[in-house]
């Protein structure tokens, strides 16, 4: 089995053993945290990611052929996967190949075509509210999984960056299609779990993030490729539109910002990343916007105020009081204990009477 390690300067959250040995490594909450000004830095970096996965919805109906969800999803992971083995050179080993394996099916297998899936059987609103669950999913997931304490305030703003996700893209026209819901519910359950699992299994000291995230998308590609040919096939008519939209959703979209996500994953709070993709529904809403040249409305205003609160919020973490801490004016029942049996000393007032 591979396990990670601090690096000499830096903290390395995902590298404390938890559990039966040789399940992998958890966060520890209670490592040093890295400067103000890298913590800054590392939250934008990886907050580029879903602020490019904004870009999906209308990369994909602008570009791409129609009816085509499959093949999308496997040009938008394999070739991406195929590039980043090419530039780390860098192969999976031992207990690796399969989580690789698994984490890819996760992020990208299963979550790419529900992602079509409920973009193309629902409006974009509902499927980006249903997307916007995710944080709240992870929570939870972060319970089960890495055996943290409930964070019940990034659960309370990711409830509020549901609703500010809601008032921007839920329109009067919502239609609640099943299939689409289920798709678009399984879907981030299905990318939680990957993320969740992702911090759970750290990442081997010797590979990048690039290394990394070409790991996932080899892997999500290769087990998409026999379905795709069956159901979906090959489009016709490819035109260069469509090639650049590929290129977008697996160059940018996939290597560069998986790359991002996952780094930031590894040296973050899981929940506190979580709440970074509450991103990818405001910058598709307004690039939307943009493209038919609609102006937001108030309460889209209030939305999107709501939303960012939430994912500011989120990565603030409220001080816990330590369980053994108590007020000065209460003295401990051992401390009572000793001054009852310890030698009387007379006061002044006592000599002198």
């Amino acid at each position: 089995m591979t396990t990670t390690a601090p690096r000499p300067g830096t903290s390395a959250p995902d590298a404390t053993p938890t559990g039966p040995p040789g399940r992998g490594t958890t966060p520890d909450v209670d490592t040093p945290h890295p400067s103000p000004g890298r913590t800054t830095a590392l939250t934008l970096a990886t907050a580029l990611a879903p602020a490019v996965w904004g870009t999906t919805y209308i990369a994909t109906t602008e570009l791409l052929p129609a009816d085509h969800p499959m093949f999308a999803a496997l040009m938008r992971a394999l070739p991406a996967g195929l590039l980043g083995l090419l530039v780390a050179r860098r192969l999976p080993r031992g207990a690796w190949w399969w989580r690789s394996a698994v984490l890819g099916t996760l992020n990208m297998a299963i979550f790419f075509p529900l992602l079509f899936v409920a973009a193309e059987r629902l409006p974009g609103g509902v499927a980006s509210t249903l997307g916007a669950t995710q944080p709240i999913l992870i929570t939870f997931l972060a319970v089960l999984i890495l055996s943290e304490r409930l964070s019940r305030w990034r659960l309370a703003w990711g409830v509020v960056g549901v609703l500010g996700v809601g008032l921007v893209v839920l329109g009067p026209d919502a239609a609640l299609d099943p299939v689409g819901i289920a798709a678009g519910i399984l879907g981030a359950a299905s990318m939680g779990t990957g993320v969740v699992l992702t911090k759970r299994w750290g990442r081997p000291d010797d590979v990048g993030p690039v290394g990394f995230a070409s790991w996932q998308l080899t892997a999500g590609g290769l087990v998409l490729l026999v379905p795709t040919l069956v159901v979906d096939g090959v489009p016709t008519g490819i035109d260069a539109p469509a090639v650049a939209g590929y290129a977008w959703l697996g160059l940018v979209g996939g290597l560069i910002a998986y790359s991002l996500w996952f780094a930031g994953v590894r040296s973050r709070p899981v929940t506190a990343t979580a709440l970074l993709g509450l991103l990818s529904p405001l910058v598709a809403a307004v690039l939307g916007a943009a493209v038919v040249g609609e102006r937001l409305t108030p309460v889209q205003l209030v939305g999107f105020a709501l939303a960012l609160a939430a994912l500011a919020a989120g990565q603030l973490a409220p001080r816990r009081r330590r369980p053994g801490a108590r007020r000065s004016s209460q003295p401990s029942p051992r401390r009572s204990r000793i001054d009852a049996h310890a030698p009387h000393t007379p006061t002044t007032q006592e000599v002198a009477s």
